[in-house]
């Protein structure tokens, strides 16, 4: 949790302001500010005071010639040498520019370190997404206790936010193409330091809600929609969950399906959501907790913190295209911190504290989103005794041929066992990274086609 040390950059007071049924948006002289001091996305183009944040200039955009879509991506930052690394014996001095569950996990685990570089500010998205961003801050709502969005399509729902439900919709339609497929692998390391591979699985997905040729009008309310294909283990190989996420979880509840390859057919499953233990992660994560937060936002009432400062992971394409043994390479509690790249960023922090009459098993949680693509980089967990138990963060991908910075790989560490696992790691062969593809028809997401699908 935040504590006096923390150095919270002071929020405009009109992003405070929430109306008696949702936020009100943006004025036109607002909305401007998007030309001018903010970025097209939303965040503070100016750098800090001190210039250990630069100013925003169009993020990294420039593809390495001869690139083909999905292969490894280089680490477009190998020269940089780290500008200071953080450890137990000298945490105190940087403790304002860290998250809580950072601070933990520094004293209590020897190998964990945590290797800060000069910060490039590398975010972009295309140019029609901009302008969606645009019309969305006049235009978008949310309705019915932050469960319906309205108003937004094609860009990040509210670049101004007033709310704390705001952020968790940002976050979770921050831009990542309009379809994707990769392949990748799943690992729990416990606590004696053991990497055990979990699963093998190929994801194809797509974002109803960024379909360059769609606009507000002609959307139908899908906000994603996701093909998961298990690879490994053999007895597991070809089993399948798919699910499609709406933009109004008032209405529409998350819809779900498995095919189970050893009873040939398609079922629903309702339980695939909120703190169900997710299969492909041997338990040690919920289902909600995939790219650190994911699904309904309704189990708790979202609060923004504000904004500051912090160190999270970014840019971490070396770490990414590493060999995965040598990921492990530093034991229990956390990577080998040679790999992982970390920089000071703006973040947003937001609040979610469980609702009354609602359950989950983790009453409170507190994440940190990128200022400049919305995605959660950190997150922390307390448990019902308020005890810190889940430590998040999110690994992202710089891939200038999207464009974008890609957060989908992400860590979860039970800070009390010990224990923690890794989940889209990318398989480094041809085209197995996040690559940019062709739309299927929407119709490929439903359980009939599904089941024709089904191949054991």
């Amino acid at each position: 949790m935040f504590n006096s040390k923390n150095s919270l950059i002071v929020v405009v007071a009109a992003t405070l302001i929430v109306a008696a049924n949702g936020a009100c948006a943006a004025s036109p002289e607002e909305a401007a500010k998007l030309k001018s001091d903010l970025t097209p996305l939303g965040a503070e183009r100016a750098g800090n005071a001190d210039g250990s944040i630069p100013r925003w200039t169009g993020g990294y955009t420039t593809v390495p010639p001869g690139y083909k879509s999905g292969s490894v991506r280089p680490d477009f930052f190998a020269e940089d040498k780290p500008i200071l690394s953080i450890t137990k014996s000298n945490m105190e001095k940087y403790a304002d520019k860290l998250s809580e569950g950072d601070r933990v996990m520094l004293a209590k685990f020897a190998s964990y370190r945590i290797d800060v570089y000069p910060t490039h500010r590398t975010a972009s998205a295309p140019q029609w997404v901009y302008d969606n961003t645009f019309a969305n801050a006049t235009r978008a709502k949310t309705i019915n206790d932050g469960m319906t969005l309205q108003g937004a399509y094609g860009g990040i729902p509210f670049p101004i936010p007033r709310t704390g439900n705001e952020l968790i919709w940002n976050h979770e339609l921050a831009w990542a193409a309009e379809a994707a497929t990769f392949g990748f692998s799943n690992y729990m390391v416990t606590d004696r330091g053991e990497s055990i591979l979990s699963s093998r699985a190929k994801n194809v997905q797509q974002y109803p809600y960024y379909y360059k040729d769609g606009t507000l009008q002609t959307f139908t309310g899908d906000a994603y929609m996701v093909d998961n294909i298990t690879t490994d283990p053999p007895f597991k190989a070809g089993e399948v969950v798919m699910y499609r996420d709406p933009t109004d979880y008032a209405a529409n509840s998350r819809q779900a399906w498995q095919y189970l390859t050893g009873q040939r057919r398609v079922r629903r499953a309702p339980t695939i959501g909120f703190d169900t233990p997710n299969i492909e992660a041997s338990g040690v994560s919920n289902y909600d907790e995939i790219f650190v937060f994911n699904g309904s936002p309704d189990r708790y009432d979202w609060k923004i913190v504000g904004k500051q400062e912090l160190y999270v992971p970014y840019n971490d394409n070396k770490l990414l295209a590493s060999d995965h043994a040598a990921v492990f390479k530093n034991g229990p509690a956390n990577m080998n911190p040679d790999l992982l790249r970390w920089e000071l960023h703006r973040v947003w922090a937001v609040d979610g504290t469980l609702k009354a009459g609602k359950r989950h098993v983790i009453p409170h949680r507190r994440f940190y989103l990128d200022e400049d693509t919305w995605s959660i980089l950190l997150g922390d967990g307390w448990d019902a005794k308020g005890q810190l138990w889940k430590h998040y963060y999110g690994l992202p991908l710089l891939a200038p041929d999207v464009p974008g910075l890609i957060t989908v790989t992400h860590v979860i560490t039970n800070v009390q066992a010990g224990n923690w696992a890794i989940a889209v790691l990318y398989n480094n062969a041809s085209e197995a990274h996040f690559r940019s593809i062709a739309r299927e028809p929407d119709s490929y997401y439903t359980p009939d086609a599904l089941a024709a699908r089904g191949v054991r």
